[in-house]
């Protein structure tokens, strides 16, 4: 329950950061990988929706009428769909720290242009922007987002890896033990 409160409140703080897009919309870090990299797919997805629904709520970031869309875009395409890029990259690169590493990358940075282009899909169907523009508008902005996204998410996994490997899931620990040893338990 701790690491849920602090990948929440860890998320909550990186979105708050808006970076203006064409056609009125805004792009921000976005973390879904990363929360279903540390909590798994489901709790990570949960964690997305109760920050976006403070931010909604209590902040007016990205409204009401956008809440399910933002979930949509955010929490399933970007984080279910990062970690689907993930397991794909995790199986073809080698099993070493680096390895680990360019795959949380790769897979961060195609997390956020996965929400992105979902989202510019959207606003074309919905008749609010052409395609073909809010396509290219959406993918270039989050393009240099999904690479912030990116150098975050290796740095917290990196830094997880050294200090306390035993709060990763199997999948983000090298094969070739390089991960260092866990944290001695503490006594209460």
């Amino acid at each position: 329950m701790p690491l849920l409160g602090v990948a929440g409140a860890f998320l909550f703080a990186a979105q708050m950061l808006n970076f203006p897009v064409a056609g009125g919309t805004s792009g921000h870090l976005l973390g879904a990988l990363l929360a279903c990299l540390l909590l798994g797919p489901l709790p990570g997805t949960l964690v997305m929706g109760v920050v976006l629904g403070i931010q909604c709520l209590l902040f007016a970031d990205g409204g009401i009428t956008a809440l399910g869309s933002n979930f949509f875009n955010m929490a399933i395409v970007g984080g279910l769909g990062g970690m689907a890029v993930f397991s794909s990259l995790r199986a073809v690169l080698p099993g070493s720290r680096g390895g680990v590493l360019s795959a949380v990358g790769g897979a961060a940075w195609a997390s956020v242009l996965l929400g992105a282009a979902a989202c510019a899909l959207e606003l074309a169907l919905s008749g609010t922007a052409p395609l073909p523009v809010v396509l290219p508008a959406m993918l270039g902005v989050h393009a240099v987002i999904g690479a912030g996204e990116a150098l975050i998410t290796i740095a917290v996994v990196a830094a997880i890896l050294n200090t306390r490997p035993d709060l990763l899931p199997s999948g983000l620990l090298p094969k070739d033990g390089l991960a260092g040893k866990a944290a001695p338990a503490v006594a209460s």
